[in-house]
């Protein structure tokens, strides 16, 4: 997920650095001859701009969370990332492989290929609908109304967990003009082989089919919400990572609010997210009411904690008899401390359990928390501390990632260790986190206690 100021850590500074460089090099070279001088100059700059483009390269990959290849890990505290070969879910024979039967396919994926698996993603969004080419897309405008639909999305047999292979791409950061762009692959990349728009009856048949077919998660669905300038093909990917990586076989679900795509657009992106509200309601409800799960679990990244919390507060009390939310796991909340402590009080009657995330080398948290004049984010480790309040596990995942060009900003989606965590939350309950991640290491403080990783 790209989040703000993600460019700042891995661009800036070696732009900066080069320009210096460059300078020391164009005051050195002032007394050598025309020729000698002209060739001094030019060949730092045949040095620095590859070198420049390379950095680039790899900030794009940080851009759209979108590795070629398995995630740096600095001290994985996970078993070693799994390819399919030791991961699928074994196929009954006569098993589903059509595009229009995957829903009800009963494991966690369909194979269509030797080459690649499908992942369906049923979806929500306020965003407008576009034409992109040969099929549909989402633009970050408001359309002030739900549209609902599934995505088919490919994922290679080669995929290595927890990374979301795309085709390389060579943009001008900020800019995000392409220089050069890998085609793609699906025997390489995470692609979308279908997306549809479909009505609420047709939507909400394949759901309980796909929801009844169910095995490691028996009538569990999973709601994902993305964060600040995600463009909806990402965050279509990213929900078919999760559900992927964690093989979960029930429901999976995207609400895709209109991001804006944009580092400067921040503050019209609250907006946005704020402005959602009443489409996330409804489409929260759809699955609570309708989908037939016993069991919604909730994962909200950034930006997508505030909108949610806002929602739950008023649906809360209308959950209907046998129907809980199961799990809410709150990634890196971008919500000022105090506003969040609030909105999780009023929530947490109407919960299992609630998990909190947060790091103190969010890169995004300390940019957005200078935005906020300096007011710590829910998802921030300042100096004094992480956010601690009843009824919420809180886990400082800091050192989870010590990766200096990283954001670590979508580490709960990017680690091992934590789609771990996650996975084992989702299918047991078991608390405290210590009790399902022996390594994590118990902090006692005067506010509370909470959990670090070592």
């Amino acid at each position: 997920m790209r989040e703000l100021a993600s460019a700042l850590p891995g661009m800036v500074l070696p732009a900066l650095a080069a320009g210096c460089l460059y300078v020391l090099v164009w005051r050195a070279t002032r007394s050598l001859d025309d020729h000698a001088r002209v060739l001094a100059r030019a060949v730092p700059i045949a040095v620095i701009v590859p070198g420049l483009l390379w950095v680039s390269a790899i900030l794009s990959i940080h851009l759209e969370d979108a590795e070629a290849g398995p995630a740096s890990v600095a001290r994985e505290l996970a078993t070693p990332p799994r390819t399919r070969s030791a991961s699928r879910a074994p196929q009954p024979a006569g098993a589903a492989t059509k595009a229009g039967d995957v829903a009800a396919a009963p494991g966690p994926l369909a194979a269509s290929s030797p080459d690649w698996d499908i992942v369906p993603v049923f979806y929500g969004t306020d965003r407008v609908r576009t034409s992109e080419g040969a099929r549909i897309g989402y633009r970050a405008e408001r359309a002030h109304r739900l549209e609902l639909g599934r995505a088919l999305v490919t994922v290679p047999a080669a995929h290595r967990v927890p990374a979301i292979e795309r085709p390389f791409a060579l943009r001008i950061p900020y800019l995000q003009l392409v220089l050069y762009e890998q085609g793609e692959d699906p025997k390489k990349h995470f692609t979308i082989k279908a997306l549809e728009v479909l009505q609420r009856n047709d939507l909400m048949t394949q759901v309980r089919a796909r929801i009844a077919a169910a095995r490691a998660f028996r009538d569990q669905a999973l709601v994902f919400i993305h964060g600040f300038n995600t463009a909806f093909d990402h965050a279509i990917y990213r929900t078919a990572q999760l559900a992927y990586d964690l093989q979960f076989d029930g429901a999976t679900f995207l609400y895709s609010w209109p991001a804006g795509g944009g580092v400067i657009g921040y503050a019209g992106d609250r907006e946005s997210a704020t402005q959602a509200e009443p489409h996330l309601k409804q489409f929260l409800e759809l699955v609570v009411r309708e989908s037939g799960a016993k069991g919604v679990s909730v994962i909200a990244h950034s930006l997508g904690n505030l909108p949610l919390l806002n929602v739950l507060r008023d649906l809360g009390p209308a959950l209907p008899p046998g129907v809980r939310l199961n799990e809410l796991i709150l990634a890196a909340p971008d919500v000022d401390r105090d506003v969040f402590a609030n909105l999780v009080s009023a929530i947490r009657p109407y919960g299992r359990g609630i998990t909190l995330y947060c790091s103190a080398n969010d890169r995004a948290m300390v940019a957005s928390r200078q935005v906020a004049g300096g007011v710590p984010r829910a998802g921030d480790v300042p100096p004094d501390g992480p956010v601690i309040l009843d009824g919420v596990d809180t886990i400082d995942v800091t050192e989870t990632s010590t990766d200096v060009l990283a954001l670590n900003h979508s580490l709960y989606a990017e680690k091992g260790a934590l789609l771990n965590d996650i996975g084992l939350l989702l299918q047991t309950g078991e608390r405290p986190p210590d009790g399902r991640i022996p390594i994590l290491q118990r902090v006692r403080t005067p506010r509370g206690d909470f959990w670090r990783y070592p």
